[in-house]
């Protein structure tokens, strides 16, 4: 048994690679120069579970590979030889999941379970069979430092975090999740990496000072040398996809993806992924975080687009939880009224290249709502950022209690997240209103590296007038306070909650207007003067929200229509009656304040 070990180091004069570095004997062994840089060599008996490193310019630091597929020693250990022909798969008859009409569930596998590995995720994965759920999406599990945190901070791109349970772990769980018929999804992170343990730039041209970052140096996609650097992106996203079995990748934060050159690295990525997806027979999406408000990250091809599948909607998401919370601080200045939620759902960007008083400009361009389908967009109340860079983590039923909203207004939320036209997400925990925060956590080995995190993050939130403790991220009780209790649904509040959740997206399946894709299909009625009300519209469904703190009494069918049935509601005294006259009667709900009925 042989390995063929390659890297692309294109400013260096000599490479070797150094086998043997763990188990003692360690011996080096020139590489060979061979086109663009890049460096090859063969070297017998040296197999899967084999440590390595590559030295530069005949040095002695022994650096990891650039690609290397196994960290277990973590991010400043030796790789390790990975075969991945070696797993063996249980998902032959797996083609995938279309996105369209299916429903994601955000999921961190640290503390998603309070063992935090892939295998105990695993063992939960039979309740979201039974919440109704189509696909997971994990955030990223690409090798970060020390043992926890968010994992946007990865390091080695190539190699799945060994406390979680390393490559194998990783690939039981998409295995066990194929087996129950859910799709997964992985958050990768392509506009940056940590500064912990990242090497790249020892290597090559990885970074350009050109275009300047939050992080420091971009990861260099349109100047000299980016050429390898597109491919080491494009071939990490396809690995994924191919070697683990994921059916999507969601792009974090593409707005902060700077690329001039001719053809946008995403949609050099979009078009790979179309080609694998065509090789493997099996259905796979992509889909992108970003702050624009561009359609043309959704737009086809062929009509001039970047051709992703879909992209996250953060406009919907403040305009719902402005409304729910009443909060208007920060980015929710520009939200809070019901237009701006009913233009949400109906015409997706809020900002849609009218003046963000948050920006100080105009931002965003609008949605072609005639051409482009609903299911392009994901709708969310909670997700990891929404929760997490809030400065205690607090989630939104933390949130309404704070502001003495009445929780029933979670499940208002609930109705319009999961009955929207939108592609619908929730956030771990959010189907039984977890009370367990989700903070922001790190464990840096870096001495000066995690006093700055910690820092950093008291003076960011001293500077938005927050007067309380701030959580240490380096604390490992932040961390530890933010993994959920699955102890929780079984008691009354929270499986009142999660049967709600249920009930919805069971409703959701069982009306074909409700995976309806074209956004001119919902009409949307709102009231923001005497009561706070919205009523929305989808084929024969609609949903009736009473927003406010009043009972209200709305219309649920015109004059001489069939009378309406309640198909689901949130309270129990919600009614449903009639006023008569003449020939002619009029169909009314009847909704206390916080509440939430679903008409058909």
């Amino acid at each position: 048994m042989s390995t063929r070990f390659e890297v692309w180091a294109p400013r260096t004069d000599r490479v070797d690679v150094v086998t043997g570095v763990v188990t003692g004997g360690a011996v080096r062994s020139p590489m060979t120069a061979v086109d663009s840089g890049w460096w090859r060599t063969e070297i017998p008996d040296a197999a899967h579970g084999t440590d390595y490193g590559f030295v530069l310019d005949g040095g002695d630091e022994l650096l990891p590979d650039p690609r290397s597929p196994w960290q277990p020693g973590g991010v400043h250990g030796p790789s390790r030889v990975y075969d991945h022909d070696r797993f063996a798969w249980t998902d032959q008859h797996w083609h995938g999941r279309p996105l369209p009409g299916s429903v994601l569930y955000e999921m961190h596998v640290g503390t998603f379970t309070p063992e935090g590995t892939f295998d105990a995720a695993a063992e939960q994965l039979d309740h979201l069979v039974a919440l109704g759920i189509d696909a997971v999406e994990l955030l990223p599990v690409a090798a970060f430092p020390g043992r926890h945190g968010w994992g946007y901070d990865g390091v080695h791109l190539w190699a799945p975090h060994e406390p979680y349970g390393g490559p194998d772990g990783l690939k039981r769980f998409v295995d066990a999740a194929h087996a129950r018929g859910l799709a997964v999804v992985l958050d990768v992170v392509y506009n940056h990496l940590g500064p912990d343990g990242n090497r790249l730039a020892a290597y090559g041209p990885y970074f350009t000072d050109v275009h300047p970052t939050p992080w420091g140096d971009a990861v260099n996609f349109d100047q000299e040398g980016s050429e390898e650097v597109r491919a080491f992106v494009v071939q990490n996203a396809l690995m994924w996809l191919r070697d683990y079995h994921f059916d999507g990748l969601r792009l974090d934060a593409v707005h902060a993806i700077t690329d001039h050159s001719a053809v946008h690295i995403l949609e050099d990525l979009s078009c790979a992924v179309a080609c694998l997806s065509a090789h493997l027979g099996r259905e796979l999406f992509l889909i992108a975080e970003s702050d624009l408000n561009d359609p043309r990250l959704v737009t086809s091809w062929e009509a001039g687009g970047y051709g992703l599948d879909a992209q996250w909607s953060d406009d919907f998401h403040h305009a719902l939880h402005a409304a729910l919370t009443g909060e208007r601080q920060g980015y929710y200045c520009d939200f809070g009224p019901l237009e701006t939620l009913k233009k949400a759902l109906t015409n997706v960007f809020v900002h849609d290249g009218n003046w963000s008083t948050y920006r100080g400009r105009r931002h965003g361009r609008p949605v072609d709502v005639q051409k482009t389908p609903a299911h392009r967009f994901l709708g969310f109340l909670q997700n990891h950022d929404q929760v997490g860079n809030r400065a205690a983590g607090d989630r939104i039923g933390a949130v309404l209690a704070s502001s003495g909203i009445s929780p029933s207004m979670l499940k208002a939320g609930a109705a319009l997240v999961l009955l929207a036209p939108f592609t619908p997400m929730l956030f771990m925990g959010e189907e039984w209103g977890a009370s367990t925060p989700w903070c922001y956590f790190t464990d840096h080995q870096d001495p000066e590296l995690a006093r700055a995190v910690s820092e950093g993050r008291r003076r960011e939130f001293a500077r938005h007038g927050w007067t309380h403790a701030v959580p240490d991220p380096q604390a490992v009780e932040t961390f530890r306070r933010s993994v959920l209790d699955w102890t929780e649904p079984d008691r009354p509040h929270h499986r009142d909650l999660l049967e709600w959740h249920r009930s919805l997206l069971a409703l959701r399946r069982s009306w074909p207007e409700l995976n309806d894709p074209r956004l001119t299909e919902t009409t949307v009625e709102v009231d923001d003067d005497t009561a706070r009300w919205l009523m929305m519209r989808r084929g024969r469904v609609c949903v009736a929200a009473n927003l406010g703190g009043q009972p209200v009494v709305l219309p649920a069918a015109a004059p001489g229509a069939p009378r309406p049935r309640l198909l689901l509601a949130s309270d129990p005294a919600i009614r449903l009656d009639a006023d008569k006259f003449g020939d002619s009667e009029t169909a009314f709900v009847e909704l206390p304040g916080a509440s939430a009925a679903v008409l058909a």
